[in-house]
């Protein structure tokens, strides 16, 4: 019954990490960037079609022209490091070569994105294990019941945790290769 919610965990994470930025352009690094439109702050994904022209280039295109211009100037007041083109149409995104520095950052952020979802996941565990508990002393289940889904819970933690480094590890590797 706690499966769906460590799958949710992991869903997340990846999710979270897809918008690290490695040596290859995704749609991932600035789709949720926020954009002052229409008196509101919304991601950028709901305001204009995002594309990847080749490894190293992002094209947005606004559906409305008259965003053009804020969503220039949220790509540039980012934190991505991105200097955005604007040729009247659409703003392309040019993305420079990652500097050791910058790789070095993107793993101390990817670790602590990982140790959020190890965190999680310790989480549900311990939801799990006091309703387990709670279970033995309404005496639903014997004790030895009890021991066999505590011991249950944890290889099944211990899989979601071996899955969560095998992510941090494709990742580190991905940002790290040149």
């Amino acid at each position: 019954m706690y499966q769906e919610n460590f799958d949710k965990t992991i869903e997340h994470l990846k999710s979270e990490i897809s918008s690290l930025r490695t040596g290859r352009a995704t749609p991932a690094i600035v789709e949720d960037l926020p954009v002052e439109a229409y008196g509101t702050k919304q991601p950028l994904k709901s305001l204009a079609s995002i594309s990847v022209a080749d490894a190293k280039t992002i094209n947005v295109q606004p559906w409305d022209k008259s965003v053009l211009q804020s969503i220039e100037t949220s790509v540039r007041n980012s934190d991505l490091g991105l200097n955005p083109v604007n040729d009247g149409v659409l703003i392309r995104l040019i993305l420079p070569d990652l500097t050791t520095d910058r790789r070095s950052e993107l793993i101390k952020v990817l670790h602590n994105k990982l140790e959020q979802a190890r965190i999680a996941i310790r989480k549900i565990r311990e939801e799990a294990r006091d309703e387990i508990a709670k279970a033995e002393k309404d005496k639903s289940i014997s004790e030895d019941e009890k021991y066999t889904y505590q011991e249950s819970v944890d290889k099944i933690v211990k899989e979601y945790n071996d899955k969560i480094k095998i992510i941090g590890d494709e990742k580190e590797v991905e940002i790290t290769t040149v």
